[in-house]
């Protein structure tokens, strides 16, 4: 059986507060904070972007598991900002972590559930022998139009979860559901995404997470009470609590993945992030149900149970980077974002 060996991830350090970015578009900030539910995010360094943040996700993940980066067989780096059209992020990552050159190293793009494909991908290599661990990475500069609804939430991270067997954490079972609803794309050449208004909720985000979810539980045939924690993707912090009350999750059950309250929606590091919050404290034989969304549309579930082994390992540098934060005003995150640019 797939297991979660390590993982790892990594925030950019500075934060933009919603109150400067309503300041600037003359809006409410309260009334954005109670819409979203979120109240800051995570803004990048001028020098990073998806690769950079991929390779330091992917270093943390290789420390936690306490592995020689050689033996792992396969990278994938899941994310819809990889800084090169024609060039993969996942050499770069294979390269910079000391796992070349026998491997396989692919970039894959689901919108925000790429991350989460790259996990059952790698799953499903373990599982046939075919290698001893792969690292599945998610990793975004999560790209908005300024002045769009996507500029309140859209931040930077990354996170990456090392998959090999007897690990901390076992992948019990998984489950997609995908349909091409047109909710949310960016075509080639474009500078921001667009969104379809009406599609962005009912016939997308939650149809896609009820019917992967309802898929799972009823394949392994558990219901939402047999579970511990539950992590659902987060575009925003309302969402993943509604689509748990639909699914019959209680809000207590979905608390402790919320991340995106305070760095925003790292689209492909999104449900991986909100997964690992969830392990930092987690305690052995607990159980966790896992549903992640990428417009387009999909839903990749999962039902995680912790073993002994977690028991073994120092946790807590999410909260340390989560708490270590410089604020930054909104032209500095223009230049940032490369969305200010000079000939």
């Amino acid at each position: 059986m797939a297991s979660i060996v390590g993982y790892g991830f990594y925030i950019p350090r500075l934060r933009i507060k919603v109150e400067e970015i309503a300041r600037v578009w003359g809006e409410d900030p309260e009334q954005i904070k109670e819409s979203l539910g979120v109240t800051e995010k995570s803004v990048p360094e001028i020098d990073e972007d998806a690769a950079t943040m991929a390779v330091e996700a992917a270093r943390n993940a290789i420390n936690f598991a306490e592995i020689d980066p050689k033996k792992i067989g396969a990278i994938f780096v899941g994310s819809e900002s990889h800084p090169y059209a024609v060039k993969p992020t996942a050499s770069i990552v294979a390269e910079a972590v000391g796992a070349v050159p026998n491997l396989t190293a692919v970039d894959m793009e689901f919108a925000c559930k790429a991350g989460t494909t790259a996990i059952q991908a790698c799953m499903a290599m373990v599982d046939s022998g075919m290698i001893e661990y792969g690292l599945a990475i998610g990793s975004d500069v999560a790209q908005s139009k300024p002045g769009d609804a996507l500029d309140y939430t859209s931040g930077a991270g990354a996170c990456a979860f090392i998959i090999g067997k007897e690990g901390i954490a076992d992948i019990k079972a998984t489950a997609s559901y995908t349909t091409d609803t047109p909710d949310f794309w960016r075509k080639q050449g474009a500078s921001f995404p667009s969104h379809g208004g009406r599609f962005t909720g009912e016939p997308a985000y939650f149809k896609h997470v009820t019917e992967a979810s309802k898929a799972l539980l009823k394949k392994i045939n558990l219901q939402p009470k047999d579970f511990d924690f539950a992590v659902f993707h987060q575009p925003n912090a309302k969402f993943p609590v509604r689509v748990a009350k639909i699914l019959g999750f209680s809000e207590e059950q979905v608390n402790q993945s919320l991340v995106v309250k305070k760095i925003g929606n790292t689209y492909s590091a999104s449900s991986m992030l909100g997964l690992a919050s969830v392990l930092e404290v987690a305690e052995p034989n607990q159980k966790i149900f896992v549903t992640s969304f990428g417009s387009g549309a999909g839903s990749d579930s999962f039902i995680i149970e912790t073993t002994e082994k977690i028991k073994t390992k120092k946790r807590g540098l999410l909260k340390k980077m989560l708490e270590e934060k410089e604020y930054v005003d909104y032209a500095i995150y223009l230049k940032n974002k490369k969305v200010l640019k000079s000939e």
